[in-house]
């Protein structure tokens, strides 16, 4: 039979237009991205660019690492990009084992996507509350400024009207309180609430740092309760901070941990991490995904994984993202155009006077690449391999764009 070949359109062709067939959920940047160096991506045009996104948090080590094409090459050449999980592979079994090892969990479940997990996550949290206190335990409570997916869900507990108010009724018994410990206090409750989900450094809600002592007070409160407390690290888990996982800075020890983002490098995967009383209460058949783990994305994640949790590369991100808070603080002061500045290690949130939008449209031309964080919070995601002298050079940049 012969094939089927449809012409593009000249300006298709070249590129230079966005293909009209992809569905219009995002408002994309005018460049198109060929190819990436380092902390660098070069447009069709050869434009470069400093690339202070990551990918959303993805790319926490750039672009065109060595070690990352030799794992997926590697994987590329057993053949087994996929088996499902009716069979037993290796890359996932020692993934698991090297997250249990680094962490607080006794098991952990694969998924494709930080909204997945956390939906899991849900599911999770429920069976064993209903398991370990009984049926009515079903309620799960997020956070004021929260942002976790875009599933019916995750969208129920996504502090962001604009993105629910569209697609209501999201899904019932999620409910979002205010961020202080004396309506959280009222929220949750011995009875209903099965779990509380929160970020430890909230992404999407304005680059905001919950204190400390504040999330050692939650712990205490949803242990006294019987309430699973579920931690959102997709964004700001993995060395985004300084630390393997954002937790660690409180040292709380939580029910459950989910993860996305730059787990896999770029490539689709997420993770629910799981201590070991939650665990007892799934059984088989409780939850299920045909891509999760698989043995491509696995051995990925294998080597980011060994990457993110070397402690001289975690060291170097607590010490550059320190500097790079202060300078970001002395900026915003001299500009006089810029209110705020918060974050941690490399995220970090720069509340401006104007619209966000407008200050990275002015990074295109300059040559850096940001992000917002809300209307007006710029949001800084660089590749935790940046260096202190490629950090300065963004800053220039931003300095300038300010």
């Amino acid at each position: 039979m012969a094939s089927l070949a449809i012409p593009l359109p000249v300006e298709q062709q070249s590129g230079a237009l966005p293909l009209p067939s992809i569905l219009g959920t995002y408002a994309r940047a005018p460049m198109e991205l060929v190819r990436g160096e380092g902390v660098e991506l070069e447009d069709a045009h050869g434009r470069r660019y400093l690339d202070f996104t990551s990918g959303i948090g993805v790319n926490a080590l750039g672009y065109g690492d060595p070690g990352f094409r030799a794992a997926v090459v590697a994987a590329l050449d057993t053949g087994l990009v996929h088996v499902s999980n009716l069979f037993r592979t290796r890359p996932g079994e020692e993934l698991a084992d090297l997250l249990v090892a680094n962490s607080f969990a006794s098991s952990v479940f694969f998924s494709n996507s930080g909204a997945e997990a956390n939906e899991g996550a849900f599911k999770f949290a429920r069976r064993w509350a209903r398991t370990v206190h009984g049926p009515d335990k079903t309620e799960i409570v997020a956070l004021r400024g929260s942002f976790h997916g875009r599933l019916f869900a995750t969208l129920a507990a996504t502090d962001r009207p604009q993105y629910r108010t569209p697609f209501k009724p999201v899904a019932p018994g999620v409910s979002i309180s205010e961020r202080d410990l004396e309506s959280l206090a009222r929220a949750l409750h011995s009875d209903t609430t099965a779990a509380l989900i929160l970020e430890p450094l909230q992404g999407e809600g304005g680059v905001r740092v919950l204190d400390s002592g504040f999330l050692r007070e939650l712990r205490a409160l949803t242990i006294e309760r019987g309430i699973a407390l579920i931690l959102d690290e997709v964004q700001c888990g993995l060395g985004r901070t300084g630390r393997l996982f954002a937790h660690e800075h409180s040292g709380i020890i939580p029910d459950m941990v989910t993860l996305a983002k730059p787990l896999a490098g770029g490539l689709p995967m997420g993770a629910i991490l799981v201590a070991e009383h939650v665990a007892q209460t799934i059984k088989p058949g409780d939850h299920a995904t045909t891509f999760g783990g698989g043995p491509l994305v696995a051995s990925a994640a294998r080597y980011v994984l060994s990457r993110v949790s070397d402690p001289a590369l975690l060291a170097s991100v607590r010490a550059n993202g320190e500097w790079l808070g202060t300078r970001l603080c002395e900026i915003a002061h001299a500009s006089g155009r810029a209110r705020g500045v918060r974050g941690q290690g490399y995220m970090w949130g720069v509340d401006v006077v104007e619209p966000a939008g407008a200050i990275v449209r002015r990074g295109w031309d300059a040559g850096i690449l940001m992000l917002t964080a809300g209307e007006h919070t710029l949001r800084l995601l660089p590749p935790l391999i940046m260096t202190r002298e490629q950090l300065g050079k963004g800053l220039e940049l931003i300095e300038q764009v300010l």
